[in-house]
């Protein structure tokens, strides 16, 4: 199994704490957004972790160093998009296009989750791709949203109406089968056009949805969020302190052993 975790960009919204230190590296609980989620990859069985990096290379690639002594059973890269900060993440999908020869998990590095989010799409109905999808009441603009036909994706944008949403993409795919093929065949037709340096990779998967079966998976009631602002980082670093074992719990284990 692989995962490509897409981190080529600076973060600006994060400045000043990303003026040297790439997003993917900033420290929640006391473990790097990139830590926390190799943790739950390696956890899945994920052996072959591929990163799509651009600022800060070299410190991304420092941080793979120590990972691969922390984990000798999995394989660490980069693979490095010198345009980062003239491109979006549509292009930097396109310049690993090489690494989708097989199935793969396809992840944001501003996407913070719990195992059982990860574990919920890899458990999924076999289909070319699968989307993970979260639901709640009000969506705001930045939210990436999602069309359901039940629940095959229709369409899934930021700026679909309010009356076509029925969820919202937290930042995590698996191409499975055929799925791997049509998407990177459908980077390679969207690079054709010089738009495409200003795309999310989000729109490819709009634009196979008509022809290719994508399925939503529902992740609700399991703990995520991304982080884009500051107050992001609040709310992370809340959301990972009640994944640690309350002292309470501590005693109850000791008691009973």
């Amino acid at each position: 199994m692989k995962a490509l975790i897409i981190g080529a960009g600076q973060g600006k919204r994060l400045l000043p704490l990303t003026e040297v230190e790439p997003k993917a590296l900033l420290e929640v609980g006391g473990k790097s957004l990139l830590e926390w989620q190799i943790e739950s990859l390696v956890a899945c069985g994920v052996e072959d972790i591929v990163v799509l990096a651009g600022f800060n290379l070299a410190a991304v690639e420092a941080r793979l160093e120590s990972f691969a002594r922390r984990w000798p059973s999995a394989s660490f890269r980069c693979v490095y998009n010198p345009f980062y900060g003239v491109a979006d993440n549509l292009a930097t999908c396109w310049m690993a296009r090489h690494e989708m020869a097989g199935d793969f998990l396809l992840l944001n590095s501003d996407t913070l989750f719990s195992l059982p989010v990860l574990e919920t799409l890899l458990a999924s109905p076999p289909a070319p791709v699968s989307l993970a999808v979260d639901h709640k009441e009000k969506y705001d603009d930045d939210d990436m949203k999602v069309e359901l036909q039940g629940s095959r994706l229709l369409d899934i944008g930021k700026k679909l109406p309010a009356e076509r949403v029925q969820g919202e993409s937290i930042g995590m795919l698996y191409f499975r089968g055929d799925g791997p093929r049509h998407f990177a065949a459908a980077l390679e037709a969207a690079m054709r056009d010089p738009a495409a340096l200003r795309q999310w990779y989000l729109s490819v998967i709009a634009a196979l949805a008509p022809q290719v079966e994508i399925q939503a998976v529902t992740i609700s009631g399991r703990d995520w969020c991304e982080i884009d602002y500051p107050v992001d980082l609040q709310t992370a670093k809340r959301m990972v302190a009640s994944w640690r074992p309350k002292p309470d719990d501590n005693l109850a284990a000791a008691e009973s052993s």
